[in-house]
Formats: structure tokens, sequence, C-alpha cells
């Protein structure tokens, strides 16, 4: 009964048998509730708790009672990994932990590579048919082909890292030196009768803006008739990632994470360098396919494990590093291109630096929380012992006696999950799906505002070069991150991502509703406005959009990251990182479409930040909690409300862990001398 659960925890309970175990060595709900390390404290601000178990049902109808074991559950102090293990291991002071999360690190610059690429190896050029000269390009004529791309005049490049095809076009004078003085002005966008008569070329020459002497582009002649292909080339890029994530991560959640980063490894290392020998843009968008299917594998594990690595405090800082070392993937990528000058060299650079990974076979452990969180003890005992055998330590430091009770466990089968299991949670697949809203939100709403800012309505010089359009939009990337450190450190993950929604469903509504007020007024000649004034509010609240919204998308992948047991982490990991490929996804598809649609899908995605914003408040607080480790635990971490409760005030609303069987309330009265003084029939305190 849960009152005499309660009881017994409450005295002590020293004769106490073992209770019957739940699946992955989850607490049984007496022990869950007397366990105080596990028991995730309140954290500054009300943070979430890990709430007990409901008690099981003699007759095994119980929520949990299909997963029970006859051999009982496993130590309390083993399942305690951030208040037991972790403290004996040194937590991050020691010197072997310092190097592993280096070594997590120092791939985050190749993916950084990587990830960017596309700007340099499909960027779209200017072209003109052969032997008519760059002015004939200038000038806008019908042999310029950037104005018969399909009637792709007002195309989206091929990230939002580069330059709108009208601007590109209309730069290229002050850039060649072919003509001083001011940029001619634009040519009329052709109609549709007309691209026939501008692609009848069978040789082209082309300007390339990205540094690079020749690109994929170029390589095919993608243009024309065959510039769709380009598109499908960064299709396969992003798909790759997406069904990466998604079947890498339930793969590391059952093999774990050392295999998956290995394989990994190896195999960007084949596809990757065969990218570079590519014979046709057929042959380059499917190894590009497997490309990113590797490359989802490497960014997963090396996420989960430098998570998992670290003591609740040093989570976010550890996260945040490797974002800024990506970053810096993102400056030097400029410079890389101009460097190697032709696409196969640059592809070629980017993936040899995985080379040095293949070292991580001997070097890189396994994750050793995915280990006892798995009951793999025997397993689990050797990287104990290799731990501190690399960071010379004593058997005197181990207080908490882990070994002696590890040592009792080894016989213990391993309890493997798949993150199908959270179908049947109440709480954790909920907090998942509104976290996969979340980074789907972000990820896609970003593309509208880089458009917005780089697109043919604002027109802007400086945002007419390559090199200016990238660095911004880097930069603002660069103070999103730096914002988020602030923000997270005071208001916590979930009030910052609150804040960061906010702002980013503001800077829509006022992108959508605003300017278009804007517009109508300055049709007055007497109103005062122009259209400048429109492009400069548009350039505002763009900038406040992208900013907003890339840290929605990362903080929502990282919110994921600690929220989720660490026996399904990678799965729930790739579910959100497959929504935010979703998100990015929707960017070539509205350029393939020739922006046809755009309105309406910046109009759907700023709905869908309206309906975030509604169900953060439906997460819990984990700024200075421990990670879960096993399903019940990640299904009791539930929320607290954002303003903390008054001293000596109690809810009027019972938690999860309250809603007990009340079949044995009518003992209180009779045995009511063995609660402790001042306690309730709920458990609650009473002032």
């Amino acid at each position: 009964m849960a009152i005499d659960r309660r009881r017994e925890a409450a005295g002590g309970g020293s004769g106490r048998q073992p209770p019957p175990a739940e699946e992955n060595g989850s607490l049984p709900p007496g022990d869950a509730a007397a366990s105080a390390p596990l028991g995730g404290r309140a954290g500054p601000g009300g943070g979430a708790e890990i709430q007990p178990l409901p008690p099981l049902h003699p007759g095994g109808s119980g929520p949990h009672s299909s997963c029970c074991s006859a051999t009982g559950a496993p130590s309390l102090l083993l399942l305690d990994y951030d208040g037991s293990v972790l403290p004996f291991l040194g937590g991050l002071g020691g010197g072997y932990q310092k190097t592993l999360v280096l070594l997590t690190w120092i791939p985050a610059l190749f993916i950084g590579f990587s990830q960017f690429s596309d700007s340099f190896l499909l960027d779209q050029p200017n072209f003109w048919c052969r032997g008519a000269g760059k002015g004939a390009e200038l000038a806008g004529n019908t042999v310029s082909g950037r104005w018969g791309d399909m009637g792709n005049w007002t195309s989206l490049p091929t990230t939002p890292f580069s330059t709108d095809s009208w601007g590109a076009a209309g730069n290229r004078s002050n850039n060649n030196g072919t003509y001083g003085g001011d940029t001619p002005p634009l040519p009329s966008p052709p109609d549709k009768g007309d691209n026939a008569s501008n692609c009848d070329c069978h040789e082209w020459d082309y300007g390339i803006r990205t540094g690079l002497v020749r690109n994929v582009v170029s390589k095919w002649d993608l243009v024309c008739d065959n510039a769709w292909k380009v598109h499908i080339a960064k299709f396969s890029l992003l798909v790759g990632l997406i069904f990466g994530y998604l079947i890498t991560g339930c793969i590391a959640d059952w093999v774990g994470r050392r295999p998956v980063l290995l394989f990994s490894i190896i195999f960007i290392l084949i596809f990757g360098l065969t990218v570079a020998l590519s014979v046709n843009v057929t042959m380059f968008s499917t190894l590009r396919f497997f490309e990113g299917f590797c490359l989802a594998g490497i960014i997963l594990t090396l996420y989960a494990l430098r998570i998992e690595l670290c003591p609740p405090g040093k989570r976010f800082m550890i996260t945040m590093v490797a974002s800024f070392v990506a970053m810096a993937g993102q400056f030097l990528m400029p410079g890389l291109a101009a460097l190697c000058r032709d696409w196969q060299v640059l592809q070629a650079l980017i993936i040899c630096p995985f080379l040095l990974m293949l070292l991580y076979w001997s070097i890189f452990p396994e994750s050793l929380r995915w280990l006892m969180a798995t009951q793999q003890f025997e397993s689990a005992k050797k990287l104990i012992l290799h731990f501190t055998q690399k960071n010379c330590m004593s058997p005197e430091s181990d207080i908490k006696g882990v070994m002696p009770e590890l040592e009792k466990e080894l016989s213990r089968r391993p309890k493997k999950v798949c993150i199908v299991k959270v179908v049947g949670t109440r709480n954790l697949w909920k907090n998942i799906v509104v976290l996969c809203v979340n980074s789907l939100t972000g990820y896609g709403i970003h593309h509208c505002f880089a458009r917005s800012m780089m697109g043919h309505e604002v027109k802007v010089p400086l945002l007419e070069n390559f090199y200016a359009d990238y660095y911004t939009m880097a930069s603002i990337a660069l103070a999103s991150c730096l914002a988020m450190c602030v923000v997270v450190r005071f208001l916590g993950r979930r009030g910052g991502l609150l804040l960061f929604m906010i702002l980013t469903a503001l800077a829509s509504l006022l992108q959508l509703g605003l300017l278009n007020l804007i517009g109508k007024y300055s049709q007055h000649p007497d109103s005062g406005m122009s259209d400048s004034v429109k492009d400069k509010f548009s350039i505002a609240f763009s900038i406040v959009g992208m900013f907003a919204s890339h840290a929605v998308g990362s903080l929502s992948v990282f919110f994921c990251a600690e929220i989720t047991p660490t026996v399904i982490r990678c799965g729930g990991l790739g579910l959100v990182l497959a929504s935010a490929g979703f998100g990015m996804l929707t960017a070539p598809i509205i350029e393939l479409h020739n922006q046809k649609g755009y309105f309406l899908h910046h109009i759907i995605f700023a709905c869908c930040t309206l309906i975030c914003i509604i169900c953060i408040l439906l997460l819990p607080e984990s700024r200075d909690q421990n990670l879960p480790e096993n399903i019940s635990n990640g299904e009791h971490y539930t929320r607290q409300p954002l303003l903390p409760h008054k001293k000596g005030e109690q809810p009027l609303l019972l938690t999860n862990a309250e809603l007990k069987d009340y079949s044995g309330l009518h003992d209180v009265a009779t045995a009511g001398d063995g609660l402790p003084e001042g306690a309730t029939a709920n458990g609650m305190k009473s002032m």
C-alpha cells in the first residue's frame, strides 16, 4: 500500500527485503521515494523532480507490472550515476575525462566543414553562352544564362548563406573589373516564352563567386533545363542526414555509442572520398546521401557521448563549446574553398581530416553511463578500472562503495531498450514530441527570415556580395549562441526556450502584418513612407527572427538530450535532429518550386510558433538535475511551475506521485502513529 511504503521509507526500513525490479533497473515505488540521489532536487527557479513510481499491483495489472523481473532490482547506488559513480571517477576533474571531452570537440570542426560545403559545391554561378563575353551577362540580353534559368530568376541560392540570383548577377560588374562605376540596372525578368531562346546554347562560361574555379554546377552544366538537378543534390545530403539520425539513433541505443561512431567514421571516409570521384551528377547525389547518413551518425553519437560524460552543472557549457568549434569551421570554409580552387579538391580536403578519428578505435571508450543504465555491469567494471587507472586514483576514493556493489551485480543480464518504448509512456513521449515540433519550427522558419533579408524585396548593396551574405548569416548564428549562454544561465532551459520562441513569433508576426500595413500606406503620396522604410523594417525583423530561431533549434536539441533517459537518449536525439532536418528541407523544396507557396510557408510556421509557446510550458526544467537513466526515471521527470510556490503554500492539485491507490487510507486512523509528525495521508507536509 502507498501509505505503508511511505512509512517504511520514513522509518528506515532496515529489515526490508528487496522489492521486485522493473525494466532497465527502474526503482520500485518505495525505494524511489526514499532514494535522495535519484530524486532530482529542485533546481533554481523551480526545477523538475523525478517523481516516485506508482505502486505495483499484486495481480500484475499495474502500468509497469509487465516489466518486472524476478531477480530483483540492481543496487540503488549503481543506478544513481550522477550521485555516486561520477563523483567516484572524479567528475569532470579527472584528466582522462577532460581528454575525452576534448576528443569530442575536435571533430566538430570537421563537421562544420561538411555541413556548410553545399554553399560552395552547389552554388549557382553566373553563366553566359561561350563566345558572347561577359558584357552580354551584364547587359542582361538573351544570352545571359542567369535570366534564362528556367524562369528561376527569383530563386533562392543553394543555401540561406548565399545571395539571391538577382543580386549576384547585378553585382558582378563591380567584382570582375569589367565595368567601373555604378552597377547597371537589373533587367526585368523574362517571361516563360523567352526561356527557350535564352538557354539555346551548347557551351557555357561561368563566373563562380565562391572562390572556386570550378564547382559541381559548372562541371556538369547544371543550368537551364538541368537546373533542377542542383536542388536534388541539395536534397540528397539533407535526406541522408534525416535517415541517418533516425536509424543510427536506434542502433546506438542497442549496440552502443562507440560502434556506431567508429563505423560511421569508416563509411564517411569511403563515401565522402568517392564523392570527389563522381562521374556524373546522379552518382554525386547518391553518394552525398550516404555521406549525410554517416555524418549523422558521427554528429549524434558525439553529442550523446559529450552529454553523458559531464556532471549536471557542466553539460551546457561543454555542448556550447562544441557549437563554437563547429562555427569556426563555418567561418574558415570560404578560405578553404579559395585555397582549393576546385570542388573535387575541396571535397577531399573536407573528408580527409576524419582519418584522424580512426584513432578513436583504440582511444575512445564506450559510454560508461549507458553501460550502467543497460545493466552491463561486467563491461562497466572493466571500464571503471580503466578510468581509475588513467586518473591514478586510489581505492580509498570509493567512499560510497561503488565497486563492492558492482561486484554483486556482475551476473545480471543486460536490458536494452528501443525508442519505440516511448509510445507506452505518458509524459516522456509528450516531451519528445514538443521538442520535435520546436526544432522543426525553429529551423523551418529560419529559412523564411533568411529569404526576407537576402531576397529580391530587400535591396541592400552590401548583401549582394556572396561573402558579405555568408558572414552575415554566420555572425547572426554566433551572436545567437552567445546569447543562449547568458539566457540559459539565468532563465534555465525551459525559460530560455520560451523567451527565444516568443521573439521568433513576434518577429514573424510583425514581418507578416506590419510590413503589409506599411506597404499599403507607402502607396499614398502624402504618407511620407517609402519602400526603403519597409526594407529597413524587413531587415530588422529578419535579423531578430534568424537570431531567435537559431537559438530555438539548438536549444531544443540540447533540451531533448537532457530529459531523454540514457537507455534511449540517442533515439530521442535522433527524432529531434531529424525534425530539424525536415525544417531545413523546406528551403530547397521552396526553391525547386520557384518560390511558389513561400508566403503560405511562412504563415504556417508563424502559427506553429504560437502553438510551441503554449507547449513549452508542458516541459520540465532540467537545469542542475541528474540525467534520467531509464524509462521510469524519464517518465516521472515532471514539470514544475515557472514560478516556485511561496514558502508554506501547499499546491491544490496532486502530482502523479500522489495519485496512489487510496484503498488503504482507512488504515491511517489506526496506524497514524507510524507516520512522521506533520505528514498527511497523501504524503505532503502540512505547515
